[in-house]
């Protein structure tokens, strides 16, 4: 997809998180969610971080390498220590920070010239790509803050940018657990949520996935765990994948508990 339908489409998650959390009063704030140690202002404090860690990467690279370092510095905690200071912040002001960051990040990845790629925390990425990390987090955190208050969020065909990333972070999720990738590609094989198909890879690949494109997703980004979801592997390596699936950067996370949301 081009960069302007996935902003777009980054903007509507956005604004649907917006409005979850707009109302809330500063004690909902305060709401403990399924991430360990995270509030609802944790959430949505790291949103506004890493958008602005995004923007500074897209317009600012030279700035975004001093907080490269600072982060391979203490790999672990570092990301967790930007969304600790910045949910400080009162509610009213770290709301208007988040809506400010990613109209601001928006603006800086459409500026990026034709053909250069945003360094980050992880591999290089086109602002497209970028957009659709993006993406894939508001909607992570945005069901964190969901589950929180209790709220079924109803999935769209936008969980079509964060199935496309698990399946273009394979490798990655190889590489973040210390194994060699598969060398043949697989296909992956899910039912949207308006029972549309999408598939990647060969059609005659001997490694597969089928299954739901919500579970997928919620799998793919350590918010259920794989027992409680409709995805299935045929053959060792798909299997195997599966068990290190993530879409995100950064070190593989703990995960959801089995049975955690039944």
């Amino acid at each position: 997809m081009q960069l302007d339908e996935v902003l777009a489409d980054l903007g509507a998650e956005s604004v649907e998180l917006d409005l979850l959390v707009g109302g809330l009063s500063a004690d909902a704030w305060a709401t403990p969610t399924p991430a360990e140690g995270w509030t609802i202002a944790h959430q949505i404090a790291h949103l506004a971080w890493t958008d602005e860690a995004a923007r500074m990467a897209a317009a600012a690279p030279e700035e975004f390498q001093a907080t490269l370092k600072q982060a391979l510095k203490n790999p672990s905690g570092y990301v967790d220590e930007g969304a600790a200071e910045t949910a400080s912040l009162p509610p009213g002001e770290l709301l208007t920070y988040w809506r400010e960051t990613r109209g601001e990040l928006a603006d800086a990845l459409r500026a990026v010239p034709s053909g250069e790629k945003v360094a980050w925390f992880g591999p290089p990425m086109s602002p497209t790509s970028m957009a659709t990390a993006r993406l894939m987090e508001t909607w992570a955190h945005g069901l964190d803050v969901a589950d929180a208050l209790g709220v079924h969020r109803r999935p769209s065909a936008r969980l079509r940018h964060v199935a496309h990333l698990a399946v273009r972070t394979r490798d990655f999720s190889y590489l973040l657990n210390d194994r060699k990738p598969p060398e043949a590609p697989f296909h992956v094989e899910l039912r949207g949520p308006d029972s549309e198909l999408w598939t990647w890879g060969p059609e005659d690949a001997e490694q597969r996935v089928t299954g739901s494109a919500l579970d997928f997703c919620l799998l793919a980004t350590q918010r259920r765990h794989r027992d409680d979801l409709d995805v299935q592997a045929s053959g060792e390596q798909a299997d195997e994948w599966l068990g290190i699936i993530q879409a995100f950067a950064g070190l593989p996370g703990k995960g959801r508990e089995r049975g955690q949301f039944a």
